[in-house]
């Protein structure tokens, strides 16, 4: 039996965003994905005339005749925001604007273009072309004449005629045909090489083409591929962090607003916002929920002493595909085995660079733990286990956190800062106590890319799922730990940001008092804001944006978009 789809008919818009690059299409109409860009809110804006209010194309026997009846030069009849169908063609659309000569019978297309005129022989681009065709393929199933139409590009002003010749007729058909066939498909379409259509893309940071075939290439072959930076170094949204206890969290039109008792403590536009961070007892209003739910940002929702307990959104990416794909990859041993290889080799070699770079001056002791450390990951690509890994990156761990202390510096001179080992639940120092906090928060980081990637972060490839453990963004966070949480941690010491007097000890354990927390979050979210090289792509991002870029290969990974899955390591 054939598969039902849920678009009968295809829109012209998706006709345009096929013939300009049909992984775009994918991206768009079968995954799902949208952002906007400088270019997409500007054509909207554009837009905003023939959008305003739709009206219907006269009849064309009956226009004729009217105009016949009247006997004299009747002028054009012009109407905007045209909605038309053609079960036969497979299509529908919104005509920008159509100008109707009912004596002639001939109906004129025009399609509003937000840039400027192109600097080619033909003036125009083929996607365009063949949008305008199609409208003219409409007008004439509704009994129009339609030999030409025009593009109007607002920003040179100036109206361009495209004719309508056989030759685009059949193109417009075939990629119809094409552009129908490929809503169905499951597989992303290849990635366009070193196209500059790729600059004005509005999802050029999700596509990423030349990551993509970057990662194709074979890595011996000795010519590096050329890899564009082509989306922000860093976001301009972030985290919002609320931890006063008892404060509530509102809205007033798209603006967050913080108030306790009748008293407003903070307020952040919506746009600024890239999640809602509710640590203990804060209270969200329903409404915020809704505007939130309905932005795509996620509410996270922590403890006082930072226990990351889950997160609120709304329905975010509807691709199934991406969670099949996952689920397949997490089933098979021997790729599970492959990806922790890498997920272990890259975290053991980032401590151990953190160490060499931080560790100064290197006492015997150090230089010890760096030896042991470099012992470990040479056999790491042998491990033919998960088990044997794990023995492997326990061992590495032990050396990497016996020399921890050695990068303490506190400007203070406390010995009381000292670091003698790893302990948590409850954590029993100041140090250690930091530590957990920051690794919970990067946990809330990896676990809020990976949702956005439509990934199951529950169901992971190393750390085996259980209950209560997001074991994909566990994954996911290794090799970030030294160079974000540990990173953020040694700078807050170090640099005077808190100090003894934050803390409170008692039996066995060790708290942050809330000044504590403000500071460690602000070394930590400044951390998240610093531009890093990404080896395997020669350009810089920030911490944040590699995250991101990490969830997202690795749902590529999982479709079999790329061959591997390379993690960030530091030198």
């Amino acid at each position: 039996m054939a598969q039902e789809t849920d678009i009968e008919l295809l829109p012209l818009r998706m006709l345009n965003e096929y013939a300009y690059c049909p992984r775009l299409f994918h991206l768009m109409q079968v995954e799902g994905r949208w952002e906007d860009n400088a270019y997409t809110l500007d054509g909207k804006f554009v837009h905003r005339r023939v959008d305003a209010f739709d009206q219907v194309l006269p009849h064309a026997e009956t226009a004729k005749e009217k105009a016949e009846a009247a006997k004299g030069d009747e002028p054009p009849i012009i109407v905007r925001s045209v909605p038309l169908a053609c079960d036969e063609l497979g299509i529908t659309g919104k005509l920008d604007l159509a100008s109707c000569d009912p004596e002639g019978g001939e109906a004129i297309p025009v399609e509003t273009k937000r840039g400027k005129v192109p600097q080619n022989a033909e003036q125009s681009y083929e996607p365009e072309r063949v949008q305008l065709m199609a409208q003219g393929l409409l007008l004439r199933r509704q009994g129009y004449k339609s030999q030409h139409g025009y593009l109007y590009f607002a920003a040179s002003r100036r109206r361009v005629r495209i004719d309508f010749s056989p030759e685009l007729e059949a193109r417009t058909l075939e990629l119809i045909v094409l552009a129908r066939a490929a809503l169905q498909a499951q597989k992303i379409p290849d990635p366009l090489d070193d196209s500059p259509k790729c600059w004005g893309c509005s999802l050029n940071a999700i596509c990423l083409p030349d990551e993509t075939l970057a990662l194709r290439q074979v890595p011996e072959d000795p010519v590096a591929p050329t890899v564009r930076r082509l989306y922000p170094p860093r976001e301009d949204a972030t985290p919002f962090y609320v931890q006063e206890q008892g404060a509530k969290v509102g809205k007033s039109g798209e603006v967050l607003v913080v108030e306790k008792s009748g008293e407003k403590l903070g307020q952040a536009r919506l746009k600024d916002v890239s999640q809602l961070c509710l640590m203990g007892n804060v209270q969200i209003s329903t409404q915020t929920i809704h505007l939130l739910c309905e932005a795509g940002i996620p509410v996270v929702y922590l403890s006082t002493g930072g226990w990351f307990y889950g997160i609120s959104q709304g329905l975010g990416l509807k691709n199934a595909f991406d969670r099949a794909a996952q689920f397949q990859v997490c089933q098979d041993d021997a790729r599970c085995l492959l990806l922790a290889k890498e997920l272990v080799s890259s975290k053991v070699n980032n401590q151990r660079a953190f160490l060499m770079r931080n560790a100064v001056p290197r006492t015997a002791a150090v230089e010890a733990s760096l030896e042991e450390m470099a012992a470990v990951q040479r056999p790491i690509d042998r491990c033919d286990s998960a088990s044997s890994l794990l023995g492997l990156e326990g061992t590495a761990a032990a050396a990497y956190f016996r020399s921890f202390a050695a990068l303490l510096k506190p400007r203070d001179g406390d010995i009381a800062w000292d670091f003698n080992d790893r302990n948590r639940r409850p954590p029993r120092d100041p140090v250690n106590a930091l530590l957990s906090f920051t690794y919970a928060l990067l946990t809330k980081e990896c676990t809020t890319a990976l949702q956005a990637e439509g990934l199951d972060p529950w169901w992971g490839f190393y750390h085996r799922p259980k209950h209560g453990k997001p074991a994909l963004a566990l994954d996911l966070m290794e090799p970030f730990r030294p160079t974000i949480a540990d990173s953020a941690v040694i700078s807050a010491i170090n640099t005077g940001m808190l100090g003894l007097a934050d803390f409170e000890r008692g039996a066995g354990a060790c708290v942050m008092k809330p000044e504590a927390r403000k500071a460690i979050i602000r070394a930590y979210e400044s951390r998240l804001d610093q531009l890093v090289t990404l080896p395997a792509f020669d350009y810089r991002c920030s911490w944040r944006a590699a995250i991101r870029l990490q969830a997202r290969l690795l749902a590529r990974y999982f479709r079999g978009d790329i061959p591997r899955w390379e993690c960030p390591r530091i030198r």
